[in-house]
């Protein structure tokens, strides 16, 4: 069996070599190609013991790692669902209507023949609940490359659009970087954070790329994902587990339905953001609102156990304690929900080493 294994790994090499070198030296491989085409010996993938078909997919995967495109497809776009559901449900706390939503959007849309218009999901709540933990995520199980890949585009709103008085400039690099990724990738994925300080005339400005699909040419060859990050709601979604908590109900029983009608109900206030001023929600461009709701003091010691297990540092029960208790809690009087999240937890380990 070993032997077979070494013949085959051989016959793969061979068989890749002779396609590296037919890519950089041309001159000889079509008369080589046409005496292969005459001789019995199948193509390796094919004919090669299950163990041989494994090592074609590694090397397949060698091979593209070192180019943009494979012949079956755009190599930096890996899709996999499996693992986003994995770590979304170990590494996500407190968060039961972010790990569906996300979760069921995500891969219905990926798996979709046609897709209708591109996905567009918008992340509310307070700051260090996982809105940014989630975008990640989502970009390093769907690209090779995570947040690095060619095919993701991250906009920090007071990072890239500073200056009201630049809007113009800004709405034609916006849309320019836009096509470009579009025209690059076939799957492109575009991050939005602080969305709620975006100018609502650049919200407009990319409201085409995330309109319905004007032909089946373009749904077939173009899928994008555009998530906006936002910390608008944060104070609608934290009565509602709060009013929750005092009726002794448990945050679980929160249905995605109720929750986004609030949410709703407070974007569309004028008073309070651009989204208003946009035509993202008159136009229904957002598929979900997703809530990220206030997590309590259990949740900050679990987000506490992962910085000291990714760190390979060791930790007690008593010391996870002790972590949560340096978080801030609020409402002054229950003292429930963790004013910073999650978010300044991994610094916080700091003071506990040795």
């Amino acid at each position: 069996a070993v032997g077979r294994h070494w013949e085959a790994v051989g016959a793969l090499s061979r068989h890749y070599w002779r396609y590296l070198a037919c890519k950089v030296w041309q001159e000889g491989c079509e008369e080589k190609q046409e005496e292969e085409q005459k001789e019995p010996s199948p193509n390796p993938g094919w004919s090669l013991p299950l163990m041989g078909q494994d090592y074609l997919e590694i090397l397949s995967a060698w091979y593209c790692s070192f180019g943009k495109c494979c012949e079956t497809g755009d190599c930096r776009i890996v899709n996999n669902i499996t693992g986003l559901e994995a770590d979304l449900s170990e590494q996500l706390h407190g968060q039961h209507l972010a790990k569906e939503v996300v979760l069921q959007a995500v891969q219905g849309f990926l798996q979709s023949p046609q897709p209708e218009k591109p996905l567009v999901l918008s992340f509310h709540g307070w700051s260090g609940t996982g809105k940014n933990f989630v975008a990640r995520m989502v970009a390093n199980h769907l690209y090779r490359d995570g947040l690095k890949s060619d095919c993701v585009r991250v906009f920090i709103s007071l990072f890239h659009f500073p200056h009201h008085k630049f809007l113009d400039s800004y709405k034609a690099q916006l849309q320019g970087q836009i096509s470009e990724t579009l025209q690059q990738c076939r799957q492109a994925l575009f991050i939005f954070d602080e969305a709620e300080k975006l100018h609502s005339s650049l919200l407009d400005a990319i409201r085409p790329f995330m309109a319905p699909y004007g032909n089946k040419d373009q749904a077939d060859h173009q899928r994008s994902i555009f998530l906006f990050l936002s910390n608008l709601g944060g104070n609608t979604i934290n009565e509602v587990a709060l009013d929750f908590w005092r009726a002794g109900r448990a945050r679980e029983e929160i249905t995605m339905e109720f929750l986004e009608q609030q949410l709703r109900l407070e974007l569309q206030d004028p008073a309070e953001n651009s989204y208003a001023h946009s035509h993202l929600l008159r136009e229904n461009l957002i598929d979900f609102l997703v809530p990220f709701l206030p997590l309590e003091f259990h949740h900050v010691k679990l987000c506490a156990r992962d910085a000291f297990l990714a760190r390979g540092l060791p930790y007690t029960e008593a010391t996870l304690d002790e972590v949560a208790r340096m978080m801030v809690f609020v409402p002054k009087e229950e003292k429930l929900f963790s004013a910073q999240g999650c978010k300044s937890v991994p610094q916080r380990i700091n003071y506990f080493l040795p």
